[in-house]
């Protein structure tokens, strides 16, 4: 890969801005790194509480230190959680890590890819593009789309950039308001934009921004994840700067409303989760996740914890939060108790009685042990567990789905107990999820008949390619902070290591394909904008892990349910 001009930035509408390059290596050069070892560096309020936040029932925080499930963990838990870091932005400024290693050359290419992708709306930043790939059609990867705006955001909030993280919130949340229809059908007012892009008009020189609220997707699916990434940006803001103006906006706190009020409402569903479509989420295409997919429920259950956190206690916000308190209690406890899969209740499951009644039933949703697929008693390992894909009526889904296992620890929807337990899944089946390119999005793949009745014959997304067991290099960042979060950074190191060997050689793709990931995904873009930038956050994380406090939440003591049913830790 060539390497890039750092001064020059080229976006989507052909205009040339400036990119602020001040802070060089040589400015931080002569820092004393042994004195900062001393003592932690000074924090903002917000950053002191990296990884505390308020009880559901109380709203107040008290600071937590978790406890390793041994020395070694205990003490690499302790180096990332408590150790202090250079105050200075990361990233290519950076010359070494907090250890003192030489900053990996990858670093700096990745972060001029990033600034290249960057999108300008009437001369301000307002986001990235997905990809600035010019071999491939553009199709819609010209746009900027707020699920993989995310990592892109986190890396310039970590690196002391907030503008153009702000400038988005603002502009998508304008976009919220608008009257969105689709063959005539209107959508609900909360509904937040799957992407937008900057359409520029020569003749009267004007700009204006264009959304896409899934009239343009595959299958023409409004995406259920948008509005809770908006959210959890929104908090990631807040938490990076310590300025809460910004959330203390009408606007913002409208916006926040809006969008848990297509989720609260009552209806006839008669679970906590959320009931969704196909495509409705990172998985945008047919693949099986209609119904209660994990991804949706977890970052639901984060988006709910963090609006706890943004929301005003007057007369709207106050009646928003005793919503909010008590959907989280019934669906923590419906996730933590019915999602759960370890051996355990792996071995409870297939020994299963059908066809039960009564408020005494132990096959709840009549789950039919012979449906039981034969891969998940060999994936299972005597130690870990994780949640699985999908719980319905007469259905459970028990395929792996990295995102929303990572966002089950960072939001700790899972317990302490269970965000172990996944971790020690991980570690036991690299090759499985890991491989040689971090990390499979779900696992394992569906093929054969299967293949053609759940998919529809896709095929983007035949067996080990894009949606159905490909590798996606921008789940890093989620690895990453699961880790660290657990006390497990040597895992997050490991899987670094084996992306740092291929992403930069091979241009930054989409994805890769294959069993281990070895090949680059057949149809993957190159220059993946989230894939640059989850790599970078992945970085910045381990070299300073305050910056997981952004994206994680502490375990509220008064949601935890009594587990009736044994896990994979007390085997």
């Amino acid at each position: 890969m060539s390497t890039f001009n750092l001064n020059v930035d080229v976006h989507q509408n052909g205009d040339v801005k400036n990119v602020d390059s001040s802070s060089t290596v040589d400015d931080i050069d002569d820092i004393d790194f042994s004195k900062l070892l001393e003592k932690p560096r000074p924090l903002n309020i917000e950053r002191l509480r990296s990884l505390d936040e308020r009880s559901l029932t109380e709203l107040s925080g008290s600071p937590q230190l978790r406890n390793a499930d041994n020395a070694s963990r205990a003490h690499d838990h302790a180096e990332y959680v408590i150790s202090p870091s250079v105050g200075r932005r990361s990233g290519f400024n950076t010359p070494r890590s907090m250890h003192g290693f030489e900053s990996h050359p990858m670093v700096g290419e990745a972060w001029d890819a990033l600034r290249r992708s960057m999108v300008y709306f009437r001369g301000q930043p307002v986001g990235t593009i997905a990809a600035v790939d010019s071999s491939e059609e553009k199709l819609n990867y010209d746009q900027v789309f707020v699920r993989d705006f995310v990592p892109s955001a986190l890396a310039f909030l970590m690196n002391g950039e907030p503008e153009i993280v702000k400038n988005f919130l603002l502009k998508t949340l304008r976009l919220q308001s608008w009257e969105k229809k689709i063959d005539r059908f209107q959508l609900g007012e909360g509904v937040m934009p799957a992407s937008f892009k900057v359409f520029h008009d020569p003749v009267r020189n004007h700009e204006t921004l264009i959304a896409d609220f899934g009239e343009s997707a595959i299958g023409r699916v409004a995406p259920v994840d948008s509005g809770f990434w908006w959210i959890i940006l929104l908090r990631a803001y807040t938490k990076s700067t310590g300025d809460s103006s910004l959330a203390d906006m009408p606007e913002c706190q409208k916006g926040i409303r809006l969008i848990l009020s297509l989720c609260l409402s009552e209806g006839f569903d008669t679970f906590p989760t959320l009931l969704c479509a196909d495509g409705c989420c990172m998985i945008d295409r047919r693949m099986g996740v209609y119904g209660y997919p994990i991804e949706i429920q977890a970052l639901f259950f984060m988006a709910l914890r963090c609006a706890l956190l943004l929301l005003k206690h007057d007369g709207e916000g106050k009646e928003m939060v005793e919503q909010i308190v008590k959907r989280l209690h019934a669906l923590s406890y419906h996730m933590r108790s019915y999602f759960w899969l370890d051996l355990k209740q792996l071995n409870d499951i297939y020994r299963y009685k059908t066809e039960e009644y009564s408020h005494t039933a132990v096959n709840k949703f009549n789950v039919i042990p012979d449906s039981l697929p034969e891969w998940i008693f060999d994936f299972m390992p005597s130690h870990g567990g994780f949640f699985i894909g999908n719980v319905s009526p007469a259905r459970m889904d028990f395929r792996w789905f990295a995102l929303g296992n990572c966002i089950a620890i960072l939001s700790s929807l899972a317990t302490p107990e269970q965000a172990t337990a996944i971790m020690d899944l991980i570690e036991s089946r690299w090759e499985e999820l890991v491989g040689e390119m971090p990390l499979k999005v779900c696992y394992p793949a569906i093929e054969n008949h299967e293949w053609t009745i759940v998919t529809g014959c896709d095929p983007k997304n035949t067996r080990w390619s894009y949606h159905n067991g490909g590798s996606w290099p921008v789940l890093l960042w989620l690895l990453t902070a699961a880790c660290i979060k657990t006390g497990r950074p040597q895992i997050a190191r490991r899987a670094i290591e084996v992306a740092e060997a291929r992403l930069h050689k091979d241009h930054w793709p989409e994805y890769y394909d294959g069993k281990l990931g070895r090949y680059v995904g057949k149809q993957a873009r190159k220059c993946q904008t989230w894939s640059i930038a989850g790599y970078l956050v992945a970085k910045m994380m381990l070299e300073d892990p305050s910056h997981v406090g952004m994206v994680s939440l502490e375990e509220d003591k008064q949601m935890k349910p009594v587990m009736r049913r044994s896990n994979s830790w007390t085997c």
